[in-house]
């Protein structure tokens, strides 16, 4: 959830003629497969990994360059997915964990059913509109796997392609996946909300898209989840806090294990732009700075109903009064990222990078304050009553 304030230059992009490029992508024509004819061993060999076929191969027309680099910290980004950085089925919370048990005995079922609507019954209007909200957004994943195979050298060209890249994007999205899963869930059981206009603005935002103006740019790419990832894990990190005020440990519990998965991802996403920034300095603190000064939109940016085409600024506001997510956040997550890359100390910069990288440094300051600002104007101007269909119409 962004303010206003925060919205995207939507900016137009040439990139040079397309260059043919090193293949990235492993063959799955030479992985035997159970069911394969066997050859003559005079038949022809398979081809080799430069004959791959241009489909299986990782897109670099734009990026050659940055593509290059990507390539480079592969095994990095392996190392991460081993060392637990990702979760795998086995070692993962369920959905399920979270959730009155549907095996056991009905009447036994019922009282925990019973007993997690009776306690959400307490939960504030407000609280519930940015719970949906959240939980929105993250059922909007499918749109975020299409981003992820938008950036060059990191992409998935077949779907199932046997890369580290490849298999980051899939597993981070089996991991996003549980996400909605509960709290649509969770929301449902809770009997307060109107879930079939909940499913209907999910399926608006999936049908929206999203740019996040990243370009098919890998740099960007990943400064843009490295940013992205640690403001969910701020949202979700507060509404557990409200819920556990508002005295439903059981959502308390449900959010602050969400945003765990999202700290979890931030890290990760930060120590690969980490590894680019020690491979092209200069290449990385341009982008850093692009990105910052397109200024980084939400994933729910386009989320809408016929009734509200503002529906997604009066959530925003809901969440800015509720301090689930605010300009400050905002500001703070650019400091973050300022220092987790050391961005002060990089050198070996071109003239151009440098003067990115004393405006970088100087960046979150200026938000702060503007944030500020903005925060004491809101406070004197009282928010507009309005309906949602989300709550049955109810009026906020």
């Amino acid at each position: 959830m962004a303010l206003s304030l925060f919205g995207a230059f939507q900016g137009t992009f040439q990139g040079p003629a397309p260059i043919q490029g090193r293949v990235t992508a492993t063959s799955r024509a030479s992985v035997p497969r159970a069911l394969d004819v066997v050859v003559a061993p005079d038949a022809k060999a398979p081809k080799a990994v430069d004959e791959v076929p241009g489909y299986m191969k990782s897109k670099r027309n734009l990026y050659p360059r940055k593509c290059d680099v990507m390539d480079q910290i592969e095994y990095f980004v392996q190392e991460q997915i081993d060392g637990g950085l990702l979760l795998d089925a086995e070692k993962a919370w369920q959905p399920t964990d979270f959730l009155p048990d549907s095996q056991k005995p009905t009447e036994e079922w019922f009282d925990e059913v019973r007993e997690m609507r009776k306690v959400a019954d307490e939960l504030p209007d407000e609280l519930l509109l940015v719970l949906i909200g959240d939980m929105i957004t993250e059922e909007a994943l499918p749109t975020y796997l299409t981003l992820l195979n938008t950036l060059e050298g990191t992409d998935d060209p077949t779907g199932a392609v046997d890369t580290a890249w490849g298999r980051w994007s899939r597993q981070w999205t089996s991991e996003e996946n549980r996400h909605g899963d509960l709290l649509n869930r969770y929301l449902y059981i809770t009997g307060r909300v109107d879930m079939r206009s909940i499913e209907q603005t999910i399926m608006r935002l999936i049908s929206s898209g999203f740019d996040p103006d990243t370009r098919s740019d890998p740099y960007r790419g990943f400064i843009y989840t490295s940013f992205q990832e640690r403001a969910t894990k701020i949202s979700h990190g507060n509404v557990g806090k409200l819920a556990a005020a508002a005295g439903d440990g059981a959502l308390a519990r449900i959010c602050a294990r969400i945003a765990g998965d999202e700290a979890r991802h931030e890290k990760a996403y930060q120590l690969f732009v980490q590894e680019v920034l020690r491979l092209d300095p200069s290449g990385a603190i341009l982008s850093y700075k692009d990105m910052m000064d397109k200024q980084i939109v939400m994933p729910a940016e386009l989320m809408n109903e016929p009734s509200n085409p503002n529906l997604y600024n009066d959530f925003s506001r809901i969440a800015t009064d509720l301090n689930v997510y605010t300009g400050v956040d905002y500001a703070e997550i650019m400091e973050h990222l300022n220092e987790f890359w050391k961005i002060g100390e990089v050198t070996g910069l071109t003239p151009e990078a440098e003067e990115a990288q004393e405006y970088l440094m100087k960046l979150p300051t200026r938000f702060n304050k503007l944030a500020l600002r903005q925060a004491k104007s809101l406070a004197k101007k009282a928010r507009e009553p309005k309906e949602w269909a989300w709550i049955n119409g109810r009026v906020i």
